[in-house]
């Protein structure tokens, strides 16, 4: 179980974004977006959006730091995905 972020790679409102994710449940994801101050509107149905210059702070507060590819598959495996498809 663990919480996991990636490299900061897409582009929105002036910056750069990274995703995080649990590979284990949403309330993990919840929990510890809480702790490290990230706001809830954030989230988007299996995953907060965080810009890039809050990577090394959730690094620091233990998550896990993977390429994007990586987090996609472990998110998929946990069955926690939401597919784009299903996004509407």
């Amino acid at each position: 179980m663990a919480v996991l972020v990636d490299t900061a790679m897409w582009p929105a409102h002036g910056r750069l974004w990274a995703h995080l994710v649990s590979d284990a449940s949403l309330d993990e994801l919840h929990d510890f977006a809480e702790r490290a101050g990230l706001p809830r509107r954030g989230f988007d149905l299996d995953h907060y959006d965080v810009p890039e210059e809050r990577v090394d702070d959730l690094v620091a507060l233990g998550a896990e730091r993977v390429p994007g590819a990586v987090l996609v598959r472990r998110l998929i495996a946990s069955g926690l995905r939401v597919r784009a498809r299903d996004r509407r």
